[in-house]
């Protein structure tokens, strides 16, 4: 089995379980998953199911928390085209961390890391881009006198002399080894994850004491960050802890891909739309109806069930029925997809509402210098 996971491509079957080998990772064990309950008063269907699933330092960060040293959040988004729901996942259970813990949000928009790896988008496109990123980012109702969102172009003065700091010690070798770069890279490429190391340690330059910091994301952003772990300690701050999610699968199966506009339901999608799409994705249901009603569905494959699992049931009661339903052949895969086609268009329609509320507020969290 072969798979590949890098901060510009997923592809393959992937494994979980390698991934954390290979990255380093550390499960989620319910030791973990009582001591975020004992302080956010319950536990995120994210976490409950497993799609937050793997951490690194998250106990060390709540021995700070217990001792009154407060963390803050950093996440963020690379602004390559519209935003899906696979990137809404981690950032609406970010939201609910801010909401548990009350916590401080840096949202960093990479459209120069956009620019400097693509082949088709120019600097003004990725900008663009961002600002329509960053209503999505609103829409979700994060707290605005807690919450920074801002682009690395247009924050550059602040962000770039820390990124100095970091690129100072980090040597084309082991930017090389982490992410396989050639000497075909161009140098934007090769410097960018500087940049996006600062907002971890940017607050406590800011304040100018130790401020712990925690990053959730899609696991194929990890190269970053253990880069930064590496670094930050020689800078004299802490290694940011950092907690990682599985994917929202493809509607075609796989990954997401931002080439096959069909494999993905975007927040700009209408409801018509989104219903087409889901109609006509892969599953994991038999070649017939007589089939499936002996033998039952493989749920486990299924981008419908994930659609359900990771955004959309969040009732456990609900979803147990579920598989059990599809398992016994007692549903058949177009009645679930007609289903979730009302779901995600109730979701869109009230998504879309917000967003377009987000546009007179988008001052309130934007910085820049």
């Amino acid at each position: 089995m072969t798979f590949k996971v890098t901060p510009w491509e997923v592809s393959g079957d992937l494994d979980y379980s390698k991934i954390v080998k290979d990255f380093g990772l550390e499960v989620i064990n319910e030791a973990l998953m009582r001591r975020i309950e004992k302080h956010a008063g319950e536990l995120h269907p994210l976490l409950k199911r497993g799609i937050f699933f793997a951490h690194r330092d998250m106990n060390w960060l709540l021995d700070q928390y217990e001792k009154g040293n407060k963390f803050f959040l950093y996440t963020g988004r690379g602004p390559s085209g519209h935003t899906h729901l696979g990137h809404l996942m981690p950032w609406i259970f970010t939201k609910w961390l801010q909401d548990k813990f009350g916590a401080d949000l840096w949202f960093q928009m990479t459209d120069d890391e956009k620019y400097v790896f693509s082949d088709r988008l120019e600097l003004e496109q990725t900008k663009k881009l961002a600002y329509e990123n960053a209503l999505d980012v609103i829409a979700l109702g994060f707290d605005e006198k807690k919450t920074k969102i801002f682009l690395d172009t247009e924050y550059a003065k602040t962000l770039y002399p820390q990124a100095l700091k970091v690129a100072k010690r980090l040597t084309f070798s082991t930017a090389k080894a982490t992410f396989g770069f050639t000497n075909e890279s161009n140098v934007g490429e090769i410097f960018f994850t500087s940049v996006q190391a600062v907002p971890a340690f940017l607050p406590s330059v800011i304040k100018g004491k130790n401020i712990p910091c925690l990053i959730p994301y899609a696991v194929d952003q990890d190269p970053h960050f253990r880069i930064a772990r590496d670094i930050l300690p020689k800078l004299g701050y802490y290694k940011p802890a950092s907690i990682q999610s599985i994917f929202l699968p493809g509607l075609k199966g796989g990954k997401m891909s931002a080439s096959e506009e069909n494999s993905a339901i975007y927040t700009t999608d209408g409801p018509e739309t989104a219903k087409k799409k889901l109609m006509n994705a892969f599953t994991g249901g038999r070649d017939s109806i007589k089939e499936q009603k002996e033998k039952g569905a493989n749920y486990s494959i299924c981008p419908i069930y994930h659609y359900y699992k990771q955004m959309f049931m969040p009732d456990d009661k609900e979803l147990a029925e579920l598989e059990h339903d599809c398992k016994g052949g007692k549903i058949l895969c177009g009645e679930c997809k007609q289903k979730l086609a009302g779901r995600v268009a109730d979701f869109l329609v009230d998504h879309q509402k917000k967003r377009e509320k987000a546009k007179s507020r988008l001052d309130k969290f934007l910085i820049r210098d």
